[in-house]
């Protein structure tokens, strides 16, 4: 029985891992780190699925703006989420980086982020209530910031702890595992959002959301923390100053990793979309509790969907993985600007439900295209300094982007969905010309 047990439970990781046999896994990492794998990869897997859940339970794209719209705050404050999203993670990585360094295991860098992310989501709660909509909304900003500088930080550790404990050729498929799971539990939400009464307080509703939103930090930063890493090297650490001149050498060395700064760029086109898009359905439909619950249902169905398959393919080609998610999200927009002129309210909810699983979709295939890249393009030694200066450089262009609250202030939400499907355009044509992984620094 012991025996049978102990197949089971292999069989179990090879079916997460996608694959029979996991001791192949092993050939990049230390042989004494072997043993720690399977177990190091149900525990990434995991905390993943938390992490995925809770961005979609009570995250930027979705549920923040909702928070934003019943409490009264002004307009450009829900088109400031995405950009302080990418830019608040962003912009400090250069610093966080270069200390990162100077710790043997990097793990708990994560942990300390994952809980400050719990304490943020929730004090917003007592400031949406105390205060009046612009000082809270005001307020909701400054704890995003937080939250999401806390969030780009840990972003720099997980890469760092991703490419010690996973081998090349499995990171793809981690990283689609915990989206998959994630996305299974993301549609539980939204049924579970769908059942609220309409005559429930929607904000008693939000403050719940951000609750549970904590609470999966919470469990996302335990889980994270009892993966078994191994004691790396510390030597290498920089100063943010000479962390930025390393950084900067780099970009001028290597020719294919400036057209990744182009392409990555480019993309956030896309990863900023959601909140848009909620603003522009929300003018259409005029959202209600049950309609997000779709929108949730909406997003989960596509991670599960997608995600064996942008792991699988970007595990071979993570540049193709960007370029098809950048066609789709140019599609999503084409789609949602044709729904203005679609007659039946009935049709519009079908429609804009898909252009939700269009998003979804695409924001799977860019977040694991782009992460998987850049771990595979560049050396272990240096992979800290390529995700800061990465990181950093497209932070600042994240921060020219908090301009699309004020398009969609003045202009409308329609003319904010004909940027974003330009950029997406624009990111399609850029990521056409990227090399391929293994070769980005090789290219001239």
């Amino acid at each position: 029985m012991k025996r049978l047990a102990q197949i089971s439970r292999q069989r179990l990781n090879a079916i997460v891992a996608g694959e029979d046999s996991l001791d192949r896994a092993c050939r990049e990492i230390p042989e004494d780190a072997c043993r720690e794998t399977r177990r190091n990869y149900l525990l990434n897997v995991a905390n993943g699925a938390s992490t995925k859940l809770a961005e979609q339970v009570a995250g930027p794209n979705l549920v923040l703006v909702w928070l934003l719209q019943i409490i009264g705050a002004p307009v450009w404050m829900l088109g400031c989420l995405m950009p302080i999203k990418q830019a608040a993670a962003l912009l400090p990585q250069l610093v966080a980086s270069g200390q990162i360094r100077r710790l043997a295991v990097r793990k708990w860098v994560w942990v300390v982020a994952g809980l400050i992310q719990t304490i943020c989501l929730l004090l917003m709660i007592p400031v949406s209530s105390w205060f009046s909509p612009v000082v809270a909304g005001l307020v909701v900003l400054a704890l995003f910031v937080l939250f999401s500088t806390a969030s780009g930080t840990a972003s720099v550790a997980f890469q760092d702890v991703l490419g010690k404990t996973i081998a090349k050729g499995h990171r793809g498929r981690l990283l689609a595992s915990r989206a998959l799971i994630g996305g299974l539990l993301t549609i539980l939400a939204g049924v579970a959002i769908r059942q609220v009464r309409a005559g429930e307080s929607e904000l008693l509703l939000v403050y719940g959301m951000l609750v549970v939103g904590a609470l999966l930090w919470a469990l996302g930063a335990l889980l994270f923390g009892l993966i078994g890493e191994k004691v790396g090297a510390t030597q290498g650490g920089r100063n943010p100053i000479d962390e930025a001149g390393a950084g900067l050498t780099l970009l001028r060395t290597h020719p294919g990793f400036r057209r990744f700064l182009y392409a990555r760029s480019l993309l956030l086109t896309v990863e900023i979309a959601t909140p848009f898009y909620v603003l522009h359905a929300n003018d259409l439909l005029h959202l209600d509790s049950r309609f997000i619950g779709y929108i949730v249902i909406a997003i989960g169905l596509s991670q599960v969907l997608s995600s064996p398959f942008w792991g699988r393919l970007a595990d071979r080609t993570s540049r193709t993985v960007m370029i098809i998610s950048s066609w789709m999200a140019f599609s999503a927009a084409i789609l949602a600007v044709l729904l203005t002129w679609v007659h039946g309210r009935d049709a519009q909810l079908i429609g804009y439900l898909l252009v939700f699983m269009l998003l979804g979709l695409t924001e799977a295939g860019v977040r694991l295209g782009r992460k998987t890249y850049l771990v595979d393009a560049v050396p272990q030694q240096e992979r800290a300094t390529y995700t800061a200066t990465t990181n950093t450089l497209v932070g600042l262009v994240a921060v020219v982007t908090g301009a699309a609250g004020l398009i969609a202030q003045y202009g409308g939400s329609m003319m904010m969905i004909l940027v974003l499907g330009a950029g997406a355009l624009c990111a399609a044509v850029t990521c056409q010309y990227l090399p391929e992984a293994d070769q980005m620094l090789a290219d001239t």
